[in-house]
């Protein structure tokens, strides 16, 4: 057992105090509370109409659309809670399925090997990053997933917020000219995006497994990935609670070699079949502000945003602490009980339900490390 370096004691101590960043914390609940934001915007706008005589002309036009954009908005919100999609449905395992196989494309362990070799590192396989010291893997591995995927999937809720809000938004600016979203396009746009937010956050935490030198495609490590999924996007403190407890007896189990025996794709793809309804309907439940018109588009955006965004940073951290505590176990007893709670205190625990891998894995039939 040695000693770890100077820089990787900072890291650990970094671990620590990470309680993830500023923006993720003060927008993820912006799907939540965007529809109350509206519709006062809307009376204020009114209000002040009234108060200010130039304006007279435009008073009566005013009310018109600030009343008609507030019942849009709550005709949207229940159009969309109606339409909601069946996440056991197969119509969104097959797009999800679809966008994994797409989303796991170009991670190859050779080409991380090869990349530290270019760097004179001591490596001849994936396993062999794991006994660097980690300012050399933080040589090699870029920066890029931290800003690259979250807009992507920026990109797709926006997407999906036009496509739910943008009928809404033409009724409410046409005063009547227009249709609303039918349920199979809400449906759809709801589901295509949860695929696609999943697919990038299957793929941004395999990315960062192989920069530690872990191989994502292995059976106990996919359990680590969703596990990390369902931290990042986790949006209660009891919801975050179970899904770090998931973390840290994985790490436990996996850095002291445990036996998989009982392990099989079988079970494996029981768990990520549930563990995808349960991401489904969480980024559905926060993402019903995409249903107000015109705003539905900067909800989509910024909710899919802080989603991957927190995932980042989750597979960051997870990883890390695994690469250092496999190397140097010792360092356990410098851990802190609350690290990465980046759960806004005024968040109410009944916001998010607490999904657990591990429960699901020993439901499934796999080992029970609860």
């Amino acid at each position: 057992m040695g000693d770890p370096s100077e820089y990787e004691l900072a890291a650990w101590d970094a671990i620590q105090r990470f309680q993830g960043r500023p923006l993720s914390q003060g927008m993820r609940w912006v799907g939540e509370k965007a529809a109350d934001g509206a519709a006062a915007f809307g009376v204020g706008t009114a209000d002040f109409l009234e108060k200010h005589p130039k304006a007279e002309l435009v008073v009566s036009r005013g009310k018109e659309l600030v009343g008609k954009g507030v019942r849009v908005v709550e005709s949207g919100f229940h159009r969309a809670a109606d339409a909601l999609p069946d996440w056991s449905g197969a119509a969104f395992t097959s797009v999800r399925k679809t966008v994994g196989r797409v989303s796991r494309a170009g991670l190859s362990p050779n080409r991380i090997v090869a990349r530290h070799k270019k760097h004179d590192h001591p490596v001849a396989s994936l396993a062999d990053l794991r006994r660097l010291d980690l300012e050399q893997i933080d040589e090699v591995r870029g920066h890029g997933a931290s800003w690259y995927y979250p807009a992507l999937a920026a990109l797709s809720g926006a997407g999906a917020g036009l496509v739910i809000s943008g009928g809404e938004f033409v009724v409410t600016a046409s005063a009547g000219v227009g249709v609303a979203p039918s349920g199979g396009a809400i449906v759809g746009a709801f589901a295509g995006d949860a695929a696609i937010v999943l697919g990038l956050s299957s793929r941004v935490v395999g990315q960062v497994a192989l920069d530690y030198g872990y191989e994502p495609e292995q059976p106990a490590e996919k359990l680590f990935v969703m596990s990390i999924v369902n931290a990042g996007s986790a949006m209660s403190s009891a919801a975050k609670t179970a899904a770090m407890a998931d973390i840290s007896r994985l790490t436990q189990a996996l850095v002291r070699g445990k036996t998989w025996a009982v392990l099989n794709e079988s079970v494996v793809a029981k768990v990520s079949h549930q563990a995808a309804k349960a991401f489904g309907f969480r980024l559905t439940q926060k993402g019903l502000g995409k249903a107000i018109p015109a705003f539905g588009i900067v909800v989509g955006g910024t909710l899919n945003w802080t989603t991957l965004e927190s995932i980042v940073d989750a597979a960051d951290i997870a990883y890390r602490r695994r690469f250092l505590l496999e190397k140097y176990p010792q360092l356990a007893t410098r851990e802190s009980s609350d690290r990465f709670s980046d759960i806004r205190p005024d968040a109410p625990d009944d916001a998010d339900q607490p999904f657990s891998v591990l429960e699901e894995l020993a439901d499934a039939g796999g080992p029970d490390f609860r």
